[in-house]
């Protein structure tokens, strides 16, 4: 079992729950949870959506300095391949996934909510990625998943500046998609990864690789992607569902077949 990071499911909803207290600081053993857990409900069939979520009071504030303080140059090219691929590991999840943040999502717990499909923000929470204030950069994907998501301009100036982003700024410049009162973020999350669920799983899934394999990509590979994702499908039961239903004006029950 693992110590820091568990997953509750309900009604097709899994919770990835941080609970390292006093800040969900993501260490090495943080991290290995959260990989383990990203596989365990990717794999899981009753497994429609997904919602991660540090609790009431923060999301993750970032790695654990006094753990990579220590750390030599070789000690941290080992270390930070683990690193990038437990947060991977969440991003490859193939089902829609809703980061709720509330507090603090700063450095390593900026860019897990990146990982992300969707992020709910608490009117309260700051994000941001203040690596640079320490005289590093981020390690976890926020130099490559941040300006995929904002732009390269306003990335580089939260990089550059490592400013904590208040939740209504990180809205308008579209580093978070909805805000809601605090007390109110995790319900909110539910709510929208309850949307998901008895929907076409194996169509969620494609169109979620498609959509993030083709944004590594140039347009004509992206379109192959496509292309191959959207043909594939048509040998789904949920296909031939889904469209009868439509020609037959009636409600499709989707298996995820």
């Amino acid at each position: 079992m693992a110590e820091f990071v568990s997953v509750e499911v309900a009604d097709q909803i899994a919770t990835i729950r941080l609970d390292r207290p006093k800040m969900n600081a993501l260490d090495a053993q943080v991290q290995r949870e959260i990989a383990e857990t990203a596989r365990l409900v990717d794999d899981d069939p009753g497994v429609h959506a997904v919602v991660i979520y540090g609790g009431e009071r923060v999301f993750a504030a970032g790695a654990d300095i006094k753990e990579m303080a220590v750390m030599s140059y070789a000690d941290m090219y080992a270390h930070s391949r683990a690193l990038q691929d437990s947060l991977t590991a969440v991003a490859r999840i193939g089902k829609p996934v809703i980061a709720a943040i509330t507090g603090y999502a700063l450095g390593g717990g900026c860019e897990l909510a990146l990982c992300a499909d969707f992020r709910v923000a608490g009117e309260s929470a700051k994000l941001g990625q203040p690596e640079i204030q320490l005289g590093i950069i981020p390690g976890a994907g926020g130099t490559q998943r941040l300006p995929r998501l904002i732009g390269p301009a306003r990335a580089k100036d939260l990089i550059f500046s490592g400013r904590h982003v208040p939740a209504a700024e990180a809205l308008a410049i579209g580093l978070v998609d909805r805000v809601v009162p605090d007390a109110e973020v995790y319900q909110a999350a539910r709510e929208w990864a309850a949307t998901f669920t008895g929907g076409p799983a194996i169509a969620l899934r494609a169109a979620k690789l498609a959509v993030d394999r083709g944004m590594e990509v140039d347009l004509d590979s992206g379109l192959e992607i496509e292309r191959l994702q959207f043909s594939g499908i048509f040998a789904t039961e949920d296909a031939k569902t889904g469209m009868t239903a439509f020609t037959e004006k009636s409600t499709p029950e989707f298996t995820g077949r």
